[in-house]
This record gives structure tokens, C-alpha cells and sequence, in this order.
């Protein structure tokens, strides 16, 4: 992944990178319900991972905004070209390993290359096999339709966004509604950078309606 370095000198957020770099707990982070009805139709008539494809729809919706791409780097701010997604695969032993996907690409090349990476990062730990910075980390509840997450970070200029999603269920009109979490690092993301995280994820998701 190729990075280029942001202007400070000219960076209008300069004041506030600034000052949220300066607290102890510099992250920010909703919980919303999204509608995931036409993609679980599509993805149990075309027989493929719902789990691969609302990942590949997240990272996409991700990269489509400059500050998710961007990483607290030695005081500076580099922002990536595309990033990666890191998620959480489970193993047989009941914990788990991380596995690695580039999502830029056709999407049934995306599904076979996923499919493949699930299987080798099962012989792997928790050790990444890429550049941390740039990655998306990715991780799921599927056990829970929770409404809020608090999550580990290890603080300071960590500025990778965490996306998690839990359990879908039904809403009263028969709808599937699953919650979807965001963590961001305040210093680079503000809240319209959520809010645009999740209409990207509403247009992508709406392409599997019909």
C-alpha cells in the first residue's frame, strides 16, 4: 500500500489533531442498526459467506473516506492509498487468529482469494503478516445483537478504526437488522466521518435490495 504525508502546515484540523492527541483516551465511537435484509437474500441465493461479504462492503465503505485511511505516524498524519482489513477467524482450540484481506478487486476473485486466506491464517496466531498501520481491524459478536461496545485500544497515536458488527435479528416489519460499531481516533475522524461511514454502508448494502 502506497502513503503519502499530509501537509500539517496547512492541515485545517491542525488545532484539533493537536489537542485530542493530548488526552488519555483519545477515541470516539458509535453503535448502529444496519439493514442487512438483501444482502443475507443474496447471499444465501448465490450460496456465498455473509460474513466475506459484509466485510468487503465495510472496507469499501471505509476506504471511500480519506480520514479512515489515515495513521498518526511520528507526529505526522500519513494517509493511505487503500487499506487491508485484519479480522478475527476462529479455530478449533476456541480462540482465534487474524486474517488478512485486500478487498480491491473483482469481487468473486475477492471471495475465492478470502476464502483460501481463512484457511492458511488457521495455522497462524495473533501475529499480523502486513504492515499494522494500514490496516482496518475487523471483529464480529455474532452471538449478540448488542447496542454499544467498548473495545481495547492501546492508546496514544493507535489510529487504526475498529469496525465490529454482532448479531442480525428481526425488527417488527420482519427486517434484518444487525448493530454495527465504529472506533476511530478522534484526532483524524470527527463525527461526519462516521455518519459517512454508515450512509456508505446503507448505499453499498442497498445494491442487494430488489
Amino acid at each position: 500500500m502506497s502513503k503519502h504525508y499530509i501537509d500539517m502546515d496547512n492541515y485545517p484540523r491542525a488545532a484539533h489533531f493537536a489537542y485530542f492527541r493530548s488526552l488519555p483516551y483519545p477515541y470516539v465511537g458509535t453503535t448502529v442498526n444496519v439493514d442487512v435484509t438483501g444482502l443475507l437474500s443474496y447471499c444465501k441465493s448465490h450460496q456465498v459467506s455473509f460474513y466475506l461479504m459484509f466485510l468487503h462492503e465495510a472496507a469499501l465503505a471505509a476506504d471511500a473516506i480519506p480520514e479512515f485511511r489515515q495513521r498518526i505516524e511520528g507526529g505526522r498524519i500519513a494517509e493511505y492509498d487503500a487499506c487491508p482489513t485484519s479480522h478475527t477467524e476462529a479455530k478449533e482450540d476456541g480462540t482465534y487468529c487474524y486474517c488478512t484481506l485486500h478487498h480491491h478487486m473483482p469481487l468473486d476473485d475477492y471471495l475465492k482469494e478470502a476464502e483460501a486466506a481463512r484457511k492458511e491464517c488457521q495455522k497462524n496466531g495473533i501475529t499480523e503478516d502486513e504492515d499494522v498501520a494500514s490496516m482496518y481491524f475487523i471483529s464480529t459478536l455474532p452471538w449478540l445483537h448488542y447496542t454499544s461496545l467498548i473495545q481495547p485500544v492501546a492508546g496514544g497515536d493507535e489510529s487504526n478504526p475498529r469496525i465490529t458488527w454482532g448479531k442480525y435479528e428481526k425488527d417488527v416489519n420482519g427486517r434484518y437488522q444487525m448493530p454495527l460499531s465504529v472506533l476511530v481516533h478522534h484526532a483524524l475522524i470527527d463525527g461526519i466521518q462516521i455518519a459517512r461511514f454508515y450512509d456508505n454502508i446503507s448505499q453499498n448494502l442497498n445494491q442487494y435490495e430488489g
